[in-house]
């Protein structure tokens, strides 16, 4: 009994293992994380790469295959691999819908060598999100299955339209997989059908996923902590360069407006309806509203936008949803590393006091003015304008016919 209360630990007692490791002290003393640095230097490294102009794959369709088997019960991440990636994974579908809005997802997940279809691909991200958090009550069972669910995720993939980006994002565990034949063959077809596979390995790097995606131009990545795997994660929300065998063709959209169908009384129910988003669903949903967009081409009636439609197919979005995809085609220029010689006291955007041990400040090449690291990363990441730029006036103001035209190049 001695020998048994001495292997047993409590969750809180080893919560927080070789932290010393992480930490390491600064010229002037101060404890700063040194994976944070390595983080923030790669999302800089990211940003230089980036090229202004560039083809890119607007309209992504994207599955995501999640590993289920034994090994994602490991608790090398907190409080085991597989919660810690189902929480990972709602951050990552809200923050990809917000940079992605006109794309769609699905989930695929991997358990007992057989791939289920959770999630058919889909522009709602709360559904998604609903999703996620049932998992978490899923058991972990068996050994995964790549093959599989490369398979599943292909046989829907291989039916969107050339112009789309398709595209495969693997969470695995296992360092092993149970396929029914040669995976080779389905790499040549994954390859074939222009699809980009990416994986995000929880273990340890192995050969078979590294010439997968090496195959597909895909991005392979072993995490290190839980810090880097959200870095790993969310680097797969910016769409990537498009093929050279990405067609490019003109695509209709239809752009409804939100309309309330006015019913004279409570009695007289005759203008309320049910959507087309709930009238398969089998949930508490499917109520009758009078609020609603309908499609411009058949009139079918839906409760939120993006969607495409399932009576026309027409593809019905907002304006916003394609101003807040426009930004990925113009990224902001890279500010200027600058040091700290007192060229500027407070930071321009959150107008804090520069400190002597802040060695770099952040310069944009076009207003000049200077911003802290944070402010920095904020502004690349989730702001896409630069606030000095945006808070002097100087551009021209254009004619009716110039922004007509400005908004057939956007739409093209």
């Amino acid at each position: 009994m001695a020998e048994d209360d001495e292997i047993k630990e409590y969750r809180w007692e080893t919560g927080y293992e070789k932290t010393w490791e992480e930490i390491q002290e600064d010229d002037a003393g101060l404890i700063a994380s040194s994976i944070h640095d390595i983080i923030q230097k790669a999302k800089r490294k990211r940003q230089e790469a980036k090229k202004k102009g560039s083809r890119l794959g607007m309209m992504r369709h994207i599955y995501i295959i999640l590993d289920c088997s034994d090994a994602m019960s490991m608790p090398d991440l907190k409080p085991t691999r597989f919660i810690n990636a189902v929480r990972m994974l709602q951050l990552f579908v809200e923050e990809f819908f917000d940079q992605n809005p006109i794309s769609q997802l699905g989930i695929i997940l991997l358990k007992n060598k057989r791939a289920e279809k959770v999630a058919d691909l889909a522009g709602n991200y709360k559904n998604h999100i609903k999703i996620f958090q049932n998992l978490t009550k899923a058991s972990l069972t068996g050994e995964p299955s790549i093959q599989n669910g490369l398979d599943l995720a292909l046989q829907t993939l291989k039916m969107i339209p050339a112009h789309a980006s398709r595209e495969v994002l693997m969470v695995l565990g296992s360092l092993t997989t149970c396929d029914p034949g040669d995976i080779e063959e389905t790499i040549q077809s994954l390859k074939q059908e222009n699809v980009r596979c990416s994986v995000i390995s929880l273990s340890a790097e192995t050969r078979i996923m590294r010439h997968l995606t090496l195959e597909t131009s895909g991005i392979y990545s072993a995490i290190l902590d839980e810090t880097h795997f959200k870095d790993q994660l969310f680097q797969h929300i910016e769409p990537l360069q498009a093929t050279n065998s990405q067609e490019c063709s003109l695509i209709k959209m239809g752009f409804p407006h939100g309309v309330v169908q006015d019913a004279s009384s409570k009695k007289d129910q005759s203008m309320m309806s049910l959507c087309m988003c709930h009238l398969e669903s089998n949930s508490d949903k499917r109520n009758l509203s009078i609020i609603g967009y309908f499609c411009p081409q058949c009139q079918a009636k839906y409760c939120e936008l993006p969607v495409e439609c399932v009576v026309c197919g027409l593809t019905l979005v907002l304006a916003p949803h394609l101003a807040r995809s426009y930004h990925h085609l113009f990224p902001i220029l890279n500010f200027i590393e600058v040091p700290n010689q007192h060229q500027s006291t407070h930071c321009f955007a959150c107008q804090k006091q520069f400190q002597e041990s802040d060695k770099h400040l952040y310069k944009c090449p076009k207003c000049e003015k200077h911003y802290c690291n944070d402010c920095d990363m904020f502004i690349h990441d989730t702001l896409h304008t630069c606030i000095g730029c945006s808070s002097v006036p100087q551009r021209p103001q254009m004619n009716h016919y110039d922004n007509n035209r400005i908004f057939k190049n956007v739409i093209l």
